[in-house]
């Protein structure tokens, strides 16, 4: 499967499968089901980390196509936008086409269909605040459903379809806003970027390019010619805690001398804590080797690299050495982001 995902990893499946329409996702599905196999549905290979010893049954890769209108108003248009559409794609189209609200989702690699599933955010943006309804095959009840935003239950980097292999994501539908300026600029480093201040907007091609050039700065677009961009994006969540565990890191921090731990006030006073300050004052640089060639990434610590062609086992021998030292020091534990499929952290 190493071919199939962008951390260049991962065994053999037993049988694969490519699936170009909605009709052909769910038709694969209900027949490996009815064989008695195990389904994995699998587009961009960003967000995933494969075992070694593969996959145990049928691989369906989503290649399905299309984006189309199904509703417009004075304000917003509403685009039904097929699972396997790669979706940095699809955002260039929305801001070529003076649509506003995902502008700032530039460079993230993968598919359309993929992104509901973790809630893909960045830089001050959730597919969350544009998604109107996801269409997915239930396979518990064996019949295609709408659902809408609420019923999928977004969270931070989460959703209903997170931690489960009932719903196979056939299309997802976006509202956007007619506007050639961006949803107002909510990311610091953003805000540096574009030289304005938090709050203000900016010109949707002028957000998308700070954007890209963020990302690129961090090995976080897709480019052969660059061996950190073997990966699969962000390795770790940042963690998200009450007050009583934020207030202990941060006297934590402070008996160390760090100073504060770089944060991000949430709501019912949770904190969310910046993963890559605690990766690199528990002693994790950028570039830091782990066994096999595995390396953190020499440009960002969220990201773990698999520059050589190594093995699964290795890379996540290295966040397992990552995790404890955070938890060691800071006393907080890590998450992986990626969904890992027949391997465990």
């Amino acid at each position: 499967m190493a071919r199939y995902t962008t951390l260049g990893l991962g065994g053999a499946a037993r049988r694969t499968l490519v699936a170009e329409s909605s009709d052909e996702i769910v038709q694969m599905v209900r027949e490996a089901e009815l064989a008695g196999e195990p389904v994995l549905l699998l587009a961009g290979g960003s967000n995933v980390v494969i075992g070694d010893a593969g996959f145990p049954g049928t691989v369906v890769l989503i290649r399905s196509g299309g984006v189309r209108t199904v509703a417009e108003t004075a304000g917003t248009v509403t685009l039904r936008v097929a699972a396997g559409e790669r979706w940095d794609d699809l955002v260039a189209r929305t801001v070529a086409e003076g649509l506003s609200g995902c502008e700032c989702l530039s460079g993230i690699p993968g598919s359309c269909g993929a992104t509901p599933i973790q809630n893909v955010g960045a830089y001050g943006q959730e597919v969350a605040e544009t998604v109107a309804a996801v269409e997915a095959y239930d396979r518990v009840a064996g019949e295609v459903v709408r659902m809408t935003a609420a019923e999928c239950g977004f969270a931070y980097r989460s959703s209903v379809f997170r931690h489960s292999d009932r719903w196979a994501i056939l299309s997802v539908d976006l509202t956007l806003a007619r506007s050639p300026l961006s949803t107002p600029i909510r990311y610091a480093e953003l805000a540096r970027r574009l030289g304005v201040q938090q709050g203000e907007r900016v010109e949707l091609a002028r957000a998308r390019e700070a954007v890209l050039q963020l990302r690129a700065g961090k090995g976080m677009v897709l480019d052969p010619a660059d061996p950190d961009t073997r990966s699969a994006g962000s390795f770790f969540t940042n963690p998200v805690l009450d007050g009583r565990a934020y207030e202990a890191l941060r006297q934590r921090a402070a008996d160390a001398g760090l100073g504060e731990p770089a944060s991000w006030p949430g709501t019912s006073g949770v904190v969310k804590v910046s993963a890559a300050w605690l990766i690199e004052r528990a002693g994790f640089g950028k570039g830091h080797p782990g066994p096999g060639g595995v390396a953190i990434s020499s440009k960002h610590t969220l990201a773990l690299t698999n520059p050589t062609g190594t093995s699964t086992e290795a890379l996540l021998g290295l966040a397992r050495e990552i995790r404890a030292g955070v938890r060691d020091r800071f006393g907080v534990t890590l998450h992986p982001e990626p969904i890992m499929i027949n391997c465990a952290l």
